[in-house]
């Protein structure tokens, strides 16, 4: 008896097995592709009444058959008030509810063949960032939700409420047309959701895992990772995908600020899933409308230094404020939304969300090209009828499924450097990574690579039964030109036996290597792979390593390291290949056979003495005039911790290089987010340069 089994939305060759007892087993998969054509004439009407022999869909120029053709018909927004908003009644969740802060809901349900639940209705669902907003802009994002619920839903309305809090996303409400019960929800969200500094919350290390499609571990990974809450945002675009309907996800936050060593491969990520799953991005700056006076409101202390009366102060407050928009920009620009900034009506970024969606065709076909290559693949639809002037509006292309399943050595190999290569990266994996440069000569810097990933991926390889893991890591380095100027590939094997899954998730994966370079501009992309589960993590960023030998103004100093870890040089990992003791010994990291590790996330424990380390350069100076290094810690604008000033006079080198360190306790900082601050001065000289990066204690 021969078995046919159907996998809808996998892409692959068709393959023949058998069972146990001989039975053959015939497997064909094969993937359906869904698109939603909004067809208007030239008034920008919506167009009725075709059918699908009107439309023609190519897809790479291959005529693909349409097997899916459904209208969705939807009349304009009516907008009305209640008559009496009070009567809304705020009832009790019924008893198969649990409390929103006990929810284990973690998926969107899908619709059942044949239900027509979501036939002719807008799907909206209503996303919470509780990590990316101060209490102040979670007030304001609920209540212009709650008002516009209650006084703007319209009957073919459908809504569904996400939350993400820094564990992961949860669903606290399916969609429904219940304006009731979705008032009911948003009641029970609390203004204030702490953010994991203080040990005795529920951070990451001390919840249960929840067996979520997106499940944070290590606390010190969420705090100023915005890696986790685009790949949050990725798992919610995700769940949604299930739907073959038009979506979009209103995404509440207060900016999203992407710096230039964050994770660019992650944005991608992101805005590809949303592409794949048919989601359209609306994010909300539920700041409003921001007017900061020049030098900073009552609430803190005024900037320091001449740039106060340059107005280099109140520009680089509004450069900030601009850079923290620009991804909530791009989010909805790629992805067919449009984001709501500088403005304090946050509800009409849901009405203008929910304008959006008019009446619309659902056109489904099944590909003809079944590789599972990742590639983007560009759709074209046409209208059959030559008397009908109209403008389409659907999504361009897609990008394909990926397949990393477990192979021999060979395709494993081949597979990696596939990854590398793919412009679709690939986030399973979770990765932080820190670039740093310290000057080896006039002409050449020594770059330092730390990658850090959490314990629970290994974790993870423990319950599949592993008892030992080996995570590959391969990378490449380019320069503006495009050409490959350095690249790595290696393994690291973890042995797992030993402990259980509780314990390794709380110990993460700490991985150095480091490259020579000539200052410029340079891309780095970096993927990790666990070959237990074929977890793969991609990390791509720009950096510039600057020409110090130019540097005028201020006194040149190396990148400042922080760091809460010595780790012994005969168990640490430098390099892909391995390096002589002399080598080892011209690390700037590496004192007296000890490694000095990156603290990659800025995350320290009260228990923890925070190491703080540079370089000051003075290759003009032959004489022994001392500089003088100070570290300060900053907490709501006020000063509240300064170390005793470090004198050092002996450089040593062509560049007369001084190093400088500093020891830092930290038992007597409360948990809490810092501004760490590092001044060199050369009194001599007349030069002086700071560095400032922002830090937190839990």
């Amino acid at each position: 008896m021969w078995t046919a089994v159907a996998v809808a939305q996998q892409v692959g060759q068709n393959a023949s097995t058998t069972t146990s007892d001989g039975t053959p087993i015939l497997k064909v998969s094969s993937q359906l592709v869904i698109e939603t054509i909004s067809v208007k004439d030239k008034k920008g009407n919506p167009v009725s009444g075709l059918t699908q022999k009107d439309f023609a869909i190519t897809e790479n120029g291959a005529p693909q058959n349409i097997r899916v053709f459904e209208y969705q018909a939807l009349a304009e927004p009516e907008y009305q008030a209640l008559a009496e908003p009070t009567a809304v009644a705020m009832p009790p969740a019924p008893a198969y509810v649990k409390p929103y802060n006990k929810l284990s809901h973690f998926e969107i349900e899908p619709e059942l063949k044949g239900s027509g639940k979501y036939r002719d209705k807008r799907l909206l669902a209503l996303y919470f960032d509780m990590t990316g907003m101060d209490p102040g802009d979670q007030y304001r994002a609920l209540s212009a939700a709650e008002k516009f619920v209650r006084t703007e839903m319209q009957p073919q309305d459908m809504f569904a409420i996400l939350r993400y809090s820094g564990a992961a996303v949860e669903v606290l409400q399916d969609f429904t047309a219940d304006r009731t019960r979705l008032l009911s929800i948003l009641a029970t969200l609390t203004v204030g959701e702490d953010r994991g500094y203080d040990n005795s919350t529920s951070g990451d290390a001390a919840a249960s895992d929840s067996g979520s499609a997106f499940g944070q571990d290590d606390t010190e990974f969420n705090i100023f990772n915005t890696d986790r809450q685009l790949s949050a945002l990725q798992t919610a675009a995700n769940m949604l995908g299930r739907l073959s309907e038009k979506k979009c996800l209103v995404y509440f936050a207060s900016g999203l600020r992407l710096n230039s060593m964050d994770n660019q491969a992650q944005l991608h990520a992101t805005i590809n899933s949303a592409i794949r799953a048919g989601v359209s991005f609306w994010p909300i700056d539920a700041r409003g409308l921001v007017a900061s006076a020049p030098l900073g409101d009552a609430t803190q202390g005024s900037a320091g230094g001449s740039q106060m009366y340059t107005g280099a102060s109140a520009l680089a407050m509004t450069n900030r404020m601009q850079q923290s928009q620009d991804t909530l920009y791009a989010l909805a620009g790629d992805t067919g939304g449009k984001a709501l900034l500088d403005t304090n009506d946050l509800g009409r970024g849901i009405h203008n969300a929910e304008r959006s969606i008019s009446s619309y065709y659902i056109v489904g076909y099944y590909t003809t090209n079944t590789a599972k290559d990742g590639k983007y693949r560009r759709v074209k639809v046409a209208l059959n009828r030559s008397d009908l002037e109209a403008d389409l509006d659907y999504r361009q292309g897609y990008y394909a499924n990926k397949e990393f399943n477990q192979f021999n050595v060979a395709d494993k190999e081949r597979q990696l450097e596939d990854a590398l290569m793919l412009p679709d990266p690939i986030t399973d994996l979770a990765i932080a990574m820190e670039l740093d440069y310290f000057q080896i000569n006039h002409a050449e810097y020594f770059i330092p690579l730390t990658v850090k990933i959490p314990g629970r991926e290994l974790a993870l390889a423990k319950r599949f039964g592993a008892e030992r893991t080996t995570i590959d890591f391969i990378g490449e380095i380019k320069d503006e030109a495009g050409t490959t100027v350095a690249n790595v590939r290696d393994k690291v094997s973890a042995k797992l036996s030993d402990t259980d899954a509780a314990e390794i998730a709380h110990h993460p994966i700490v991985y150095s290597t480091g490259f020579t370079l000539l200052p410029g501009r340079y891309t780095i992309k970096f993927l990790a792979r666990d070959d237990e589960t074929g977890r793969i993590g991609s990390y791509q960023t720009a950096f510039v390593i600057p020409n110090l030998d130019k540097e005028d103004q201020r006194l040149p100093i190396s990148s400042v390291v922080l760091s809460s870890q010595r780790t012994a040089l005969k168990d640490a990992i430098y390099n892909a290949q391995k390096r002589s003791a002399k080598a080892a010994e011209q690390h700037p990291l590496v004192e007296n056979g000890l490694t000095l590790v990156p603290s990659v996330t800025r995350v320290f424990q009260t228990s923890q003495t925070m190491f703080v380390y540079l370089q000051a350069y003075k290759p003009r100076t032959k004489s022994a005039s001392p500089v003088v290094a100070q570290v300060s810690l900053y907490r709501d604008g006020k000063r509240v911790f300064e170390s005793a000033p470090a004198e050092v006079a002996k450089g040593s080198g062509q560049l007369n290089t001084i190093p400088l360190e500093f020891a830092i306790p930290l038992s007597e900082r409360a948990p809490g987010e810092y501004e760490c601050q590092v001044t060199v001065i050369d009194p001599t000289g007349g030069k002086v340069n700071f560095w400032r990066t922002t830090m937190a204690v839990r």
